[in-house]
């Protein structure tokens, strides 16, 4: 039977204080059953979604279990992240668990960080180690983290490290940990090669899966816009300046996409920063800061920049792009209506293939995405004005303006009437916003697309779903593909911009992408000439 309150687990008192001050009470489902086993000292496997409250599920029982009399150099606990915003994550959250434990000092190593500053906070303490499976190999092969003396080896989104390529790190790091340590394994999917670590190298694990009907919240509503071709960037001014959220987090799929979009809303007048891969870690943990300290109301970033992104009072999230995963659609809209707060989550849709994508996300997440029409031109407007309206209202209850009544009455002196100051003061504060275009999408702009030769002077910037063919080839996620490599890979050696590159859908065995149809013999042939994750590729 799994406990549901806190005060119920076998933790220490100072953990307990820890758990109070965080303001922990009742345990997620995936908290009540795998804690007991963890500190019952078996191995376990815990399958959960995004936002189950994985982290307290094992960081609990790692820190109840680190004994106080080893020095304090020795570590005791690894837990392996697959992108350093997690491992950062997970490691300032046991930090604020363990805040009443003595000694107890958790530290997250992780590649883009200086590695001789990780050493120094490793020798103040390092009875938990947080890090990515590279930086983690290379402070091994340095002899600057010793796992001879490891008793507990977490692996925290496993399906995401073998989809990030770490599969062969993870096996070298657990090979030279001793065999009597134990072993605990989170992940959303069971891949096959998943399995196949837990059984090499776990024992007798205990399996919890915990499943929902519904993987995404309630209190977050969701919505999905029809936008003209060429005009997702106009939609995104339209629901900014209408909704004027106060937090705001847009996802794109490529850093190219996230670094044009910021440029083009801050040069609009929005405060915005983009967060992805191409950073330095001390820019990324710069502009997350911002973001958290309200410097800034829009991050716009990619899914793997965002794992590990925790901040609380996001309004709204909007998908720039469909996520390449339907699975990624979970983790993005978890990041509003949190705490019981409601939120808004805003899909950008182009042609029917999106939606055909779209209704799949639905199918998957077991809940209904409305669809929803973009603010026109004249909502937006009638929003300022009596937005205006009521400000100036409030200003004059609570405010004197006697000393500008002379300058006033020297306007109407000069021909001036009232309604004319007014009227001008009203356009001056209102039209600083950037101009509303009218996006509604309609047969006969469905009609009227472009030639091929209009499209051809564009330099091929867009294309329409009639442009794309599907192209499919023979490895899946049981080899390790992913869409951020195979459109690296696919830009890279055929000279096709990845921007281009349309929906990608991956199987177990094979994967299917779709491709401009004037590009595909030479992403054909240049896929025909190489090897992915050291497999020849076939494509049919």
């Amino acid at each position: 039977m799994s406990i549901n309150n806190f005060k119920e687990f076998d933790l220490t008192v100072n953990l307990q204080k820890g758990i109070d001050d965080v303001g922990f009470t009742e345990a997620t489902a995936i908290q009540a059953q795998t804690i007991p086993l963890i500190l019952e000292g078996h191995d376990v496997i815990g399958q959960s979604q995004t936002g189950s409250g994985k982290t307290a599920a094992f960081g609990l029982p790692a820190i109840n279990m680190i004994d106080p009399n080893l020095d304090k150099r020795v570590t005791q606990v690894l837990i392996l992240s697959p992108t350093r915003e997690l491992a950062l994550q997970s490691c300032e959250e046991i930090h604020k668990f363990a805040k009443y434990e003595d000694k107890i000092n958790p530290v997250a190593i992780y590649g883009g960080e200086i590695i001789d500053k990780q050493f120094i906070r490793m020798r103040k303490g390092s009875q938990i180690v947080v890090g990515t499976p590279g930086r983690i190999m290379d402070h091994i092969d340095r002899r600057t983290l010793d796992l001879s003396k490891v008793k507990m080896v977490i692996l925290d989104e496993a399906d995401e490290m073998l989809n990030m390529g770490f599969i062969d790190d993870i096996k070298s790091i657990l090979m030279k940990t001793p065999e009597e340590r134990q072993t605990i394994l989170f992940s959303a999917t069971m891949p096959k090669e998943i399995l196949e670590i837990s059984r090499t190298f776990q024992k007798d694990p205990k399996y919890v899966k915990i499943a929902q009907e519904r993987l995404t919240v309630d209190t977050t509503e969701q919505y999905y816009f029809e936008v003209p071709r060429g005009h997702k960037s106009d939609a995104i001014y339209s629901l900014l300046e209408f909704y004027q959220p106060k937090a705001t987090i847009i996802f794109c799929n490529t850093k190219k996409m996230v670094d044009e979009l910021a440029s083009d809303l801050n040069s609009k007048g929005f405060l915005a920063q983009g967060l992805h891969g191409d950073m330095k870690q001390t820019q990324r943990t710069f502009v997350m800061n911002g973001f958290k300290d309200a410097r800034f109301k829009i991050l716009i970033a990619t899914d793997v920049a965002a794992r590990g992104i925790d901040v609380n009072g996001i309004d709204i999230v909007i998908n720039y792009d469909l996520p390449q995963e339907d699975e990624y659609y979970v983790h993005r809209i978890g990041r509003t209506g949190r705490a019981g707060k409601d939120g808004k989550s805003f899909t950008l849709i182009q042609g029917s293939r999106q939606l055909s994508q779209l209704k799949n996300i639905m199918r998957y997440t077991k809940c209904q995405i409305m669809k929803k029409e973009l603010p026109t031109p004249d909502q937006i407007d009638a929003l300022r004005v009596n937005e205006l309206s009521e400000k100036i209202i409030n200003y004059m209850k609570k405010n004197n303006s006697d000393k500008y009544m002379r300058t006033v009455e020297k306007m109407i002196a000069d021909d001036w009437t009232l309604m004319d100051v007014t009227t001008a003061m009203y356009a001056m504060f209102l039209e600083k916003s950037p101009k509303i275009k009218d996006l509604k999408v309609n047969d006969k702009q469905k009609s009227n697309k472009p030639r091929r030769s209009e499209r051809q002077k564009r330099n091929k910037v867009s294309y329409d779903d009639s442009d794309m063919v599907t192209i499919k080839i023979n490895l899946g996620k049981n080899d390790n593909i992913s869409p951020n490599l195979l459109v690296g890979k696919i830009a890279k050696e055929s000279g096709v911009a990845g921007k281009l590159i349309g929906a990608i859908k991956i199987k177990s065995d094979q994967t299917m992408i779709d491709v401009p149809k004037d590009e595909k013999s030479k992403i054909v042939n240049t896929l025909k000439k190489m090897k992915l994750n050291g497999k020849v590729v076939k494509v049919s």
